[in-house]
């Protein structure tokens, strides 16, 4: 009878220290995750301004075409 209650008790030692593990790791994951949303940037913090330009006035067009004079002639 001694064997049967000690299997209950490792079993039972095993389960305790499973759910013991997990709510160590859920909790540091909870903490890691905490401290990375704070590490985040303030809302709000810059402001984005969008201008349009107008074209300014163009120089008139020159009536003469033609090539640049070679200097080398």
């Amino acid at each position: 009878m001694s064997t049967r209650r000690r299997a209950r008790r490792t079993g039972n030692g095993r389960r305790r220290a499973l759910v013991l593990l997990g709510l160590a790791v859920a909790f540091l994951a909870g903490i890691g995750l905490g401290e990375a949303l704070n590490d985040g940037p303030d809302p709000g913090g810059g402001q984005t301004i969008v201008r349009t330009l107008l074209p300014g006035p163009l120089p008139p067009v020159s009536a003469e075409t033609g090539t640049a004079p070679h200097a080398n002639r």
